[in-house]
């Protein structure tokens, strides 16, 4: 029973965060939410800074899961394209992390830490897939343009939600599908022909 209790506070901050912003929730709201009393919910969370921990923690392994790379081949832009789905899967599922991005970091030393470690181990995987589609022959680009290109993927996809906020975007989910495809479309000029109309096709199913 504490089990559930636990996982019902989880799952409710979570979705009182994405729904209504993190700083405009506090412990009491989602006590009130689960028909529970705050000294139930401090039973489980210290306060509701734990509570963003624990769910760092998932969102954590969602991140970690979703920038594995395909093993024993090249990737190709399928591959691309599904790892992009996955990572902006997960900065749907835990957006408010990246709507408050700075405020909640800088309140909390260990979540800026790891952040950081998730940041350096995206980049990272940026600069192998970019290397490996030169090595796949599927494109052509420079190891100062494939340093680059890395570093744009990252800070769009990392900012895309503010981005989307800032300039008035009511649909956030239709705000992730155009982050995919701006990704994407950054590489689209290292692509040779063949790859380019490719990447137009598969852009063009999905927006539809």
């Amino acid at each position: 029973m504490a089990r559930q209790t636990r996982q019902r506070i989880l799952d409710a901050s979570l979705a009182m965060f994405n729904a209504q912003g993190e700083p405009n929730v506090t412990t009491n709201h989602i006590a009130d939410e689960l028909e529970i009393s705050p000294g139930n919910l401090y039973y489980h969370f210290r306060n509701k800074d734990d509570i963003i921990e624990q769910l760092f923690a998932v969102y954590e392994q969602r991140m970690d899961a979703a920038l594995s790379s395909p093993s024993g081949r090249l990737p190709g832009l399928e591959d691309v394209w599904l790892q992009l789905h996955l990572v902006f899967e997960c900065i749907w599922d835990y957006r408010f992390l990246y709507r408050d991005l700075v405020d909640i970091l800088s309140r909390n030393r260990r979540l800026r830490l790891r952040f950081a470690r998730i940041l350096k181990r995206a980049d990272e995987q940026a600069h192998q897939v970019m290397r490996g589609l030169v090595q796949a022959g599927v494109m052509r680009a420079s190891a100062d343009e494939v340093d680059a290109a890395a570093t744009n993927i990252l800070v769009i996809a990392t900012f895309w939600m503010n981005y989307a906020a800032a300039r008035g975007d009511k649909d956030e989910r239709a705000s992730i599908r155009d982050g995919i495809v701006q990704v994407m479309m950054l590489i689209a000029p290292f692509l040779r022909d063949a790859e380019r109309v490719h990447l137009n096709t598969l852009t063009r199913a999905y927006l539809d």
